[in-house]
């Protein structure tokens, strides 16, 4: 939908951080296209030109600007509306790409060709519902996707700028570098030489280095604690000091080969710094799609507020014990994120553990499973040396040899047939469905395992999907900052209350938890 030229320009205007990834503005006295909070002079009104995409600014020839680097603002966030099936396949599509734009290859039309598969639709439909949504073809967005993921890595990383053209998806580095020209009327190289970080030693030489941007505000050290006070040792690490976070990552998580990952958040420029290790380089644009969806930073704190503001003071007023007129939930307006999960199966087996005892025994029970069955990995950091079990591994594992670790039988039991069917979990959590969809369908299927149960099963959708609709049934931490027992009519009544939170429920829920670590 175009935008209005007075609301948009006014945005411009106020470096208004909220339209940031989903307002580009081009301007025809430069060439260049700039996010909204751009610092650079204000343009004057009649030189913009307003996109809702980089690849539609791209498609009309402007080209990213140096300053604020649009190819590290947060993503447009989830799409509600279902109501025009088109419209949502096309977003899936786009969402589709963006995470495989590394991994597809130069050969554009077959890569387009398998999406298509993939989405159920062929070609020529996908372009048509694509071109309806995006303003432009799936292979133009593909290919401002890979060239912007080209422009990050030589800006924040020091890759040689041959490997550079591999993870950006070109597999001739005289195309990509053609490409580049092209398009941004300069070379790789040149881009190099005006932007590029300090040298560094030649032990950190192949880390792969990206910049990730968010919609403020967000509150880091709160989400860290989260990840802290469930990290399992030798394989997590947070350090709350410098807002890092620092894990291994098991081989088919991001790329084919194990490794190793840094986050490190920058509050005072709304900016992740992440840092891959040198295996996975190849797998850089699934590791910026996954992290986003790992640290929320595509939500838009401005309409989920709105959404719960009124209710949070509704609840806080009349059913939190001791709470004065006017008071709000804790964390309200400060930037809440949703906790996700680098690693799904490791999630949903930590999840398994911890359903009858502490999350601090249930990390100790991950962590006694991690060193009897998964696999030592070189990182950095002496602290982390072990990557997670994989799903075959697991399933392939005696019961014994998991039960003699402490966990209850029926527990084992679980953790098997979870492992089990998560090539058959892993489809559901990327068929070419909304959201929503597919939180339902990794529900129901979780919930038909032995020994998972309607909360595990929400709580899994909630963090590995990033399901922000999420309401783990019968939990007691929630029950108990509402003010309600735990008897069925209890339960009964925090699902009515819980409707009118949607589709923010999951928001809600951590809020909900907050108000209870504060007492």
């Amino acid at each position: 939908m175009p935008f209005d030229p007075d609301i948009a320009y006014q945005a411009v205007q106020a470096r208004d951080a909220r339209f940031d990834g989903r307002l580009y503005v081009g301007v025809t006295s430069t060439g260049v296209y700039c996010r909204p909070i751009c610092r650079v002079r204000t343009p004057r009104r009649e030189n913009c030109r307003y996109f809702e995409t980089a690849a539609q600014a791209e498609a009309h020839d402007f080209r990213p600007c140096l300053k604020c680097r649009p190819e590290v603002a947060p993503g447009p966030g989830t799409a509600w509306s279902v109501m025009d099936a088109s419209g949502t396949l096309a977003r899936q599509a786009a969402e589709r790409l963006d995470a495989l734009a590394g991994e597809t290859g130069d050969a554009g039309a077959p890569a387009i060709a398998a999406l298509a598969a993939r989405v159920g639709v062929t070609d020529r439909h996908l372009r048509r519902i694509f071109v309806a949504e995006h303003g432009v073809t799936p292979l133009q967005y593909l290919q401002t996707r890979r060239l912007l993921l080209a422009k990050q890595l030589l800006t924040d990383s020091r890759l040689p700028v041959t490997q550079v053209a591999l993870a950006s998806g070109f597999r001739s580095v005289r195309r990509f570098n053609a490409a580049f020209a092209a398009r941004y009327r300069l070379s790789p190289s040149r881009l190099r030489r005006d932007g590029a970080p300090a040298s560094r030693g030649t032990a950190d030489a192949g880390r792969v280095e990206m910049t990730l941007g968010w919609r403020p505000p967000l509150d880091a050290p709160a989400l860290l604690r989260f990840f802290a006070q469930r990290a399992i040792a030798g394989i997590e690490a947070v350090d709350l000091d410098a807002l890092t976070l620092r894990r291994s990552v098991p081989a088919g998580v991001l790329g084919a080969a194990p490794g190793w990952i840094e986050a490190r958040f920058v509050p005072e420029r709304a900016q992740l710094r992440i840092a891959l290790a040198p295996a996975l380089a190849g797998a850089s644009a699934r590791a910026a799609h996954t992290v986003r969806r790992w640290f929320d930073l595509d939500a838009s704190p401005d309409v989920i507020d709105g959404a719960l503001r009124g209710l949070h003071c509704e609840v806080a007023n009349e059913r939190l014990p001791g709470a004065r007129h006017g008071t709000h939930l804790p964390g309200e307006g400060s930037g809440t994120r949703l906790p996700g999960a680098l690693d799904g199966f490791e999630l949903a087996l930590r999840a398994v553990l911890g359903q009858r005892v502490t999350v601090a025994a249930a990390c100790t029970l991950a962590r006694r499973i991690a060193l009897r069955l998964g696999t030592p990995v070189a990182t950095p950091w002496p602290s982390i040396d072990l990557a997670f079990p994989t799903p075959a591994v697991i399933a392939a594992a005696p019961p014994d040899a998991i039960g003699k670790l402490g966990v209850m039988r029926q527990q084992v039991a679980a953790i098997h047939a979870l492992a089990a069917a998560w090539p058959e979990l892993l489809q559901i959590a990327e068929a070419p469905l909304p959201l929503g969809a597919r939180a339902h369908a990794l529900v129901e299927r979780l919930d038909a395992l032995p020994g998972i149960g309607a909360w595990t099963a929400h709580y899994v959708a909630m963090r590995w999907l990033g399901w922000p609709d999420a309401f783990p049934p019968g939990d007691v931490a929630v029950l108990n900052a509402l003010g309600l027992g735990r008897s069925g009519a209890a339960l009964r009544e925090a699902e009515t209350m819980s409707q009118a939170w949607r589709p923010w429920r999951a928001y809600a829920v951590l809020r909900l938890w907050h108000t209870l670590e504060q007492r």
